[in-house]
């Protein structure tokens, strides 16, 4: 049984290993903290996926999908946690001791997993294949497109 349709998650910022299941940004609440992590439709036995302790954890808690607008965001290369310069990034969450957790992207086996990152990360942790993956280098961070980029309407 899917948890939301995939007109509600809106575009999708990639599609799973079969190329045409979308997959979404989204946010766990997972004991006392918020992780982003991947959600989509198709995956059992829930539509959430966190990256935690090493492996893919499947959620059953609360979660938000984040609608991914590619009018209002990007996704900029980044490299062991920093946050690419001049670059506001999407807060997905935080961890229990308060640091901030942001919306990133990876690549695993030549598929794009959302996932999370931060500094103290060192790099981009995503749940792939009932592992965690931290990508280190050629991630991206998901950050709000420059406004000297985005049109006036």
């Amino acid at each position: 049984m899917a948890y939301f349709t995939v007109e509600e998650g809106g575009n999708p910022p990639c599609y799973d290993a079969d190329g045409s299941s979308p997959v979404f940004f989204a946010s766990a609440i997972y004991d006392d903290e918020v992780h982003p992590c991947k959600s989509a439709p198709h995956l059992t036995p829930t539509p959430v996926s966190v990256a935690y302790g090493g492996s893919e954890v499947y959620h059953e808690g609360a979660f938000e999908v984040l609608r991914f607008d590619p009018d209002s965001m990007e996704l900029v290369r980044s490299a062991y946690g920093e946050i690419p310069e001049g670059r506001t990034p999407v807060g997905g969450g935080w961890e229990s001791d308060g640091r901030i957790l942001y919306h990133g992207l990876g690549e695993v086996d030549g598929v794009l997993v959302p996932g999370k990152t931060a500094p103290h990360l060192n790099g981009c942790n995503v749940s792939f294949n009932g592992e965690e993956h931290q990508i280190q280098e050629g991630y991206r961070i998901l950050s709000v497109r420059l406004l000297n980029q985005l049109e006036v309407r």
